[in-house]
């Protein structure tokens, strides 16, 4: 037990640079006072005190903020930041080394009996305000960003966003990056350069500059086919001044 006490203070000092002291973790982190009480309220809960086991975790919500029911299974090192409405459903489970922010829901989909709650492999991070629904599986070292919601099985190492929460591909990222060097060729802070968007206007915008990259791919593989050919053709940059003009603005 003093060892387990231990990890959870040491956890402290390495995800959170604010904890200044041993002393000011054990008297005042919640999401360290949280643990301990689910411990108790857990091992109540198995040895078939559920009663008891459901009042001490009142207790802990009522002097915390965190709400974790005594059925909820959880590893070592788990670390609460913050943890002002976390949520923790009874059929749970949260492997070792586990981080949850402020606001996060571990909830369930149905009102039927069995698993109906996530489970959480080690190393998961769910960021603030996040809701992870059902009976669904967050794989090893998976991230989840802040107000997300979460309604699927996430593979080991994936980072999830967005309402409904979907994986970030990096051929997504290797689009945006491209949208927004031909938008800096023409002076223009595309403001819609996220698949994420559902403004019309932010979409027809990403369109747009889909359509400008595939016509410059186009046109060096026809420059690079008339240089092949013997003929001569002149480079030409992109006229900045032209494309900085009033109609941007109108966008």
């Amino acid at each position: 037990m003093w060892r387990e006490i231990k990890e959870n203070i040491d956890c402290v000092f390495e995800r959170d640079p604010a904890a200044q002291t041993v002393f000011e973790v054990i008297t005042a982190y919640p999401g360290f006072h949280a643990l301990l009480i689910h411990r108790v309220a857990h091992f109540c809960w198995q040895a078939g005190f559920r009663w008891f086991g459901r009042f001490i975790s009142h207790i802990g919500r009522w002097l915390t903020g965190i709400e974790i029911h005594p059925g909820a299974t959880i590893g070592r090192r788990f670390f609460i930041d913050h943890g002002m409405g976390v949520v923790i459903g009874e059929t749970a489970v949260i492997g070792d080394d586990c981080t949850l922010y402020h606001g996060v829901t571990l909830g369930g989909t149905s009102w039927n009996k069995g698993k109906r709650h996530p489970t959480l492999h080690d190393g998961v991070v769910v960021g603030a305000g996040a809701k992870v629904l059902g009976p669904i599986e967050i794989g090893e070292g998976a991230r989840i960003g802040s107000n997300s919601v979460v309604l699927k099985s996430v593979p080991a190492g994936a980072t999830v966003v967005g309402i409904p929460g979907h994986v970030i591909d990096p051929k997504t990222k290797k689009s945006d990056s491209e949208r927004k060097k031909i938008a800096a060729k023409m002076g223009f802070d595309a403001y819609g350069t996220s698949d994420d968007m559902t403004d019309p206007v932010a979409k027809a915008i990403n369109h747009m500059l889909d359509h400008m990259q595939a016509v410059d791919g186009r046109l060096e593989i026809m420059k690079k086919a008339l240089k092949d050919a013997g003929i001569a053709c002149p480079d030409q940059s992109i006229p900045e001044d032209d494309y900085k003009s009033d109609k941007l603005d109108e966008i």
